[in-house]
């Protein structure tokens, strides 16, 4: 199937389930209208995308639970997004080309709607029929993967590295975690989902990995190559605030390389996987790595 048709199949299933579960279990009119504005402000999906790829990868049918899996996963996004833009964190005004939610309900607001996101999402996994141990582990390693030894802990090291300047290790360590992890979760998640082994889940974790690192080289340099209207966010803005990214601290051309071997390397675990698994076809994210070049 191409990803195309897999998205437009399965991508409205995964935002019905968040826009149901909202406004179910949202009591506060304004702190429901503001999450959803963030929820319905666009994009590409990856992450959800990421995970249902992965459970069809290994023949598992797509179902109820897996899609609202995916969209917990899109509600933390989310909520990083939005506490991200906060002025506190990179004070922006533009978000997928539209306002930032804090520009649009307040700050206030805007930081209770991510919290409502981030705590919904663990709510809306252990609303799922799912067995009890699966469950568990879903909660388990989002809680991980979102939090302070994952996402968080990336943020917090690219904050507190603002002020001088990083290693390239230093930095790809403040990437796999803030970016990297919820990436790490789509893989690992839609593995688990697929009732995977423990070999087969470390090796998705290995390709999240270098998904992680793609995905955020490439963020750097279309914030250097690219436009405002194109981003739908501020270009130049890492550049201004003097931010420690890889054309940085590589110079283009080296990231513009990095970013060719992340990207390889993903796809030989892919093919890595095609041969080690008995049920395994890679295709749909090999498409999805195509994303993560410069090319899309």
């Amino acid at each position: 199937m191409q990803l195309t048709e897999f998205s437009a199949t399965n991508l409205p299933m995964v935002e019905q389930e968040i826009t149901q579960f909202l406004m179910e279990y949202t009591t506060d009119e304004a702190l429901k209208e503001s999450m959803l504005y963030s929820i319905n402000a666009g994009g590409k999906r990856i992450r959800p995308l990421l995970l249902l790829a992965t459970a069809s990868s290994f023949g598992e049918t797509l179902s109820t639970p897996i899609y609202q899996v995916a969209g917990a996963l899109e509600m933390v996004h989310t909520y990083s997004l939005i506490h991200d833009d906060l002025p506190a964190m990179d004070n922006d005004d533009l978000r997928r080309g539209k306002p930032t939610n804090h520009k649009v309900f307040g700050e206030a607001i805007a930081i209770l709607a991510g919290d409502g996101l981030l705590t919904g999402a663990f709510q809306l996994i252990s609303l799922t029929q799912l067995e009890p141990l699966k469950k568990l582990l879903l909660i388990q390693q989002l809680a991980s993967n979102s939090g302070a030894q994952g996402m968080v802990a990336g943020q917090t090291a690219d904050i507190l590295g603002e002020k001088q300047e990083l290693t390239i290790e230093e930095l790809a360590f403040v990437h796999e975690r803030k970016t990297g992890r919820l990436i790490r979760y789509a893989l690992l998640a839609g593995g688990v989902l697929a009732n995977q082994p423990e070999e087969v889940l470390m090796c998705l974790q290995k390709l999240a990995g270098h998904l992680g690192l793609a995905f955020q080289i490439r963020d750097d340099l279309l914030d250097v190559v690219s436009t405002t209207e194109k981003l739908g966010k501020t270009a130049g803005k890492d550049a201004q605030e003097g931010k420690n990214t890889y054309p940085r601290l590589l110079g283009i051309e080296k990231t513009y390389a990095a970013l060719a071997n992340e990207i390889q390397q993903a796809n030989e675990l892919v093919t890595q996987l095609e041969k080690d698994v008995l049920v395994f076809d890679g295709e749909l994210l090999r498409q999805l790595i195509r994303q993560f070049d410069m090319e899309k």
